[in-house]
């Protein structure tokens, strides 16, 4: 099976996410009143990724001052309950991101390479805009855990883009 690549502009299909810690799923990409960003990560076996969502953690309130943040991985509840207990992340961490969700929004799959690191296939990371008309506004996605977003580069970016109402780059 191969990933396609998200269209920027275009709606995704609304996917819903089981949140850690509630009942409560996140369904990203349907219509709302705020902007989403959705930041996929490798899973509870990654470093770089628990440095990542540190930092992300740190400068939060900037970021929810101007959108909704999710952060999601394909590991199961109790791995994800372990990271959320571990570092106490005050973002919305969903788990259980399936292989066709991770495909729909054009992200690299990765399979184990041993049982230590993990069990199944997991999502490379990637970060997602989404306007709050469900349509993507800007994507990054990579194929392996050491090429992620400048955090503070990006906040300032989507603030201009919200605060401007700027159009879809990169369409052509």
């Amino acid at each position: 099976m191969t990933s396609t690549k998200p269209r920027v502009g275009a709606a995704i299909a609304p996917m819903r996410l089981p949140r850690v810690g509630t009942s409560q799923a996140i369904t990203v990409g349907a219509a709302k009143t705020r902007w989403t960003m959705l930041f996929i990560y490798r899973g509870r076996h990654c470093p770089r990724c628990k440095r990542f969502l540190n930092k992300l953690n740190a400068a939060l309130s900037a970021w929810t001052a101007h959108m909704d943040v999710v952060v999601a991985s394909a590991d199961s509840a109790e791995k994800a309950l372990a990271d959320l207990r571990e570092f106490g992340w005050d973002f919305d961490l969903c788990y259980g991101l399936k292989e066709e969700q991770m495909r729909a929004l054009g992200l690299y799959v990765s399979t184990p390479l041993s049982e230590a690191e993990t069990t199944g296939n997991f999502a490379e990371p990637g970060a997602f805009a989404i306007r709050p008309d469900g349509t993507l506004m800007l994507v990054d996605i990579s194929n392996g855990p050491a090429a992620r977003p400048d955090l503070e580069e990006l906040l300032d970016g989507m603030i201009f883009n919200i605060t401007n109402n700027r159009p879809v780059r990169g369409t052509a």
